[in-house]
């Protein structure tokens, strides 16, 4: 039932592209009951098998003299990436129900980029999540190009340049793992058992984690990430922080980590102070947590602000994978659905609630707007998502957050004080963001008018915060599928390693 998602998705991108005549009413419609669809489904699933075990999808031969099977599973991991999709697809369409440019172009595409995604998240062989990821790439560039805002041809291009770029190192250590294993296969089954050297994996890890970390905007790869958010329009905005970058996470976890685990084993010898590859991508995150948080705080953008943040959680996500031990990589995946959530709802707020009503996203001119009374439904919005982006206690972002920290002191006590301090930093950019945007001194006494807050807007903000409160209060919903997952045989190899 999960391939549906897929299905689903694909069959709506044609049907609103192909729709005739010009009714951008029909285009709204279709997308929005294939995202629910969607959503649905992956409630349903879900719900059906809340265990996290393995779960075969459908399993076919693809090219049978490479080895290559349109094999689709999920586990408790995916499981929880293919909800989040769900989520923010549905929340997208809502935030985008005002654009008037070519919607049938925007929505076919946009349902592409959702059926790509759906594909990556649920793909069990290692071809066929190659081809989800890269086709995941063709939507986001027009959607950015054609509907996006400042410097959007340029940003379009980095965005896929630098896809690409880790794309080939993807590709270099998917032709490496097949061709020595001899196995004549790719299915991510078969190769998580396969007994690869120690010396293969040293070399095939690194190469692998840091292709998909380029997507998940590790620093120093990271510059695609804030120039695409700000040029890209809201809908994009929120996918392209809260799905498309969990998509280079859930490679560096899925198929870097559970492939190659013996790749973050010591080397035996130091090199700039570094003794493995673990401690190098740790620094890595460690320095994205704070350098993203230290680089929004003196931004002028409000959208800026907001993209170098995703950086910054991004840190966190990367920071708990490379903790090695059961809680911090639970924290992870944890803090992959949180930030989805909390950063599609803070682009939400930024890109359409005030930027297409008061045309500016600087902050000077903000704080001369009266912006807390003229739409006062943005600015409680507002603020309780920066409660949630900086992890206050009843959000998914305090379990996510606390996680990674107990996991990083267990691992390296002194990076969970620097991570904490990215904490501290991040309360005090979002502070000067919402006081100058939402309660500056206006120096204007004449009546502004601005457009109200339309129902669409409402209900995709509340269904971004009830699911932010939801798995802030009861954090179990996840849990119960993200440890079953990360202790199921898949994952067999990398706990075989110190790492509890």
């Amino acid at each position: 039932m999960l391939a549906w998602t897929i299905y689903l998705s694909f069959i709506g991108a044609a049907a609103v592209t192909f729709t005739p005549g010009k009714s951008a009413t029909v285009a709204r419609v279709t997308a929005l009951f294939t995202t629910l669809a969607g959503l649905f489904i992956a409630i349903v699933a879900v719900a059906h098998d809340p265990s996290g075990q393995p779960i075969a999808i459908a399993r076919a031969p693809w090219m049978p003299r490479l080895g290559i099977e349109y094999h689709l599973a999920a586990d408790g991991i995916s499981l929880v990436l293919v909800l989040l999709t769900g989520v923010a697809a549905v929340a997208g369409v809502l935030f985008s129900w005002n654009i008037e440019k070519r919607v049938k172009d925007f929505f076919g595409l946009y349902l592409l980029l959702i059926g790509a995604v759906y594909g990556v998240f649920l793909s069990f062989d290692l071809f066929l999540l190659f081809v989800f990821y890269e086709l995941a790439i063709i939507p986001k560039y027009f959607l950015i190009a054609t509907w996006g805002s400042t410097r959007r041809e340029y940003a379009a291009m980095k965005l896929v340049l630098y896809s690409f770029g880790g794309s080939a190192l993807v590709l270099a250590g998917m032709v490496a793992a097949y061709v020595v294993s001899g196995e004549r296969t790719l299915s991510l089954e078969a190769l998580a058992h396969f007994p690869f050297s120690p010396h293969f994996q040293m070399w095939a890890f690194p190469l692998v984690f840091v292709g998909f970390a380029v997507l998940a905007g590790m620093w120093p790869f990271h510059t695609w990430a804030p120039t695409g958010h700000a040029a890209a329009p809201t809908a994009a905005s929120m996918l392209l922080a809260g799905v498309v970058m969990k998509l280079g996470a859930y490679g560096c976890l899925r198929v870097a980590m559970m492939l190659f685990p013996r790749g973050l084993d010591p080397w035996g010898f130091r090199v700039l102070g570094f003794g493995s590859w673990q401690q190098v991508f740790a620094v890595l995150a460690l320095i994205g947590i704070v350098y993203g948080a230290s680089v929004a705080l003196v931004q002028k953008d409000l959208k800026f602000v907001v993209g170098y943040s995703s950086v910054s959680h991004m840190g966190f996500v990367l920071l708990g994978l490379m903790t090695l031990n059961q809680i911090g990589l639970a924290g992870a995946v944890y803090q992959m659905f949180s930030h989805g959530i909390i950063a599609g709802l803070l682009f939400a707020v930024v890109g359409r609630m005030v930027y297409d009503r008061t045309h500016t996203r600087d902050l000077g001119e903000l704080s001369r707007m009266p912006l807390a009374r003229l739409i006062p439904f943005a600015a409680v919005t507002f603020v309780l998502a920066f409660m949630a982006s900086v992890g206050l206690p009843g959000f998914s972002g305090f379990v996510a957050e606390l996680e990674v920290l107990i996991g990083s002191w267990r691992a390296f006590p002194w990076m969970a004080w620097i991570a904490g301090l990215g904490i501290l930093i991040g309360i005090a950019f979002s502070w000067r963001a919402l006081q100058a945007t939402f309660f500056g001194e206006p120096t204007t006494t004449a009546e502004q008018v601005v457009p109200p807050i339309t129902l669409p807007e409402r209900l995709g903000a509340c269904l971004l915060l009830a699911s932010s409160i939801v798995l802030g209060l009861y954090p179990r919903l996840l849990m119960n599928l993200i440890l079953p997952g990360l202790n199921g045989p898949l994952f067999e190899q990398l706990r075989r390693g110190d790492w509890r």
